[in-house]
């Protein structure tokens, strides 16, 4: 059974910006980091098939592999692994320029457009990818990320939702129809 978080988001007028990350939330974001990104690509395999197993409805949007139920088949498929590489370069990227803020807004930003207008990708996606995240990193990485690093990713991660979710918003973003099927 597909476990929905957030259903109905339409809540974006009530999402309150998460406290700025501390000096030492950053060192902990990055430092945790640099062990995960060492082996980039069969952890961002991981990220996604937990999402796509755990939440297949987040599969829809994939034309590629959104038929593919058995977790093996999902880790084989190129086109998942080439999306996962591309989300974990972006994660790179955000966590490589924590204390750059306009860095990082330029970068969610290219990311909230590309997936409002092209993909239309509900955000509501964003929140539970940011979830799936802090679960298969907090049981990859135990020795890593302490209930401290995992409070400080929660934090970056909230950031990442807040600020795609007004981006969407800026943009005027309905959520599409969907076809029953």
């Amino acid at each position: 059974m597909e476990r929905m978080q957030g259903e109905g988001e339409g809540e974006v007028d009530h999402l309150e910006r998460p406290s700025p990350l501390t000096d030492k939330e950053r060192v902990m974001i990055q430092d945790s980091w640099a062990k995960v990104y060492e082996n980039c690509d069969d952890n961002g395999v991981a990220i996604l098939v937990r999402l796509f197993v755990n939440y297949p409805s987040s599969k829809q949007y994939f034309n590629d592999f959104k038929h593919i139920e058995e977790p093996e088949e999902l880790e084989k498929n190129a086109q998942l692994r080439k999306h996962a590489h591309r989300v974990m370069n972006a994660l790179n990227t955000l966590v490589e320029s924590l204390d750059n803020p306009e860095k990082v807004a330029s970068v969610l930003k290219v990311l909230g457009r590309a997936h409002a207008l092209r993909h239309k990708v509900d955000p509501v996606y964003f929140k539970i990818l940011s979830g799936v995240i802090l679960e298969v990193l907090g049981e990859a990485f135990s020795d890593i990320v302490t209930p401290e690093v995992a409070a400080a990713w929660t934090k970056l991660l909230a950031t990442v939702y807040y600020s795609i979710t007004a981006i969407y918003k800026e943009l005027g973003w309905t959520k599409p129809l969907t076809s029953t099927g």
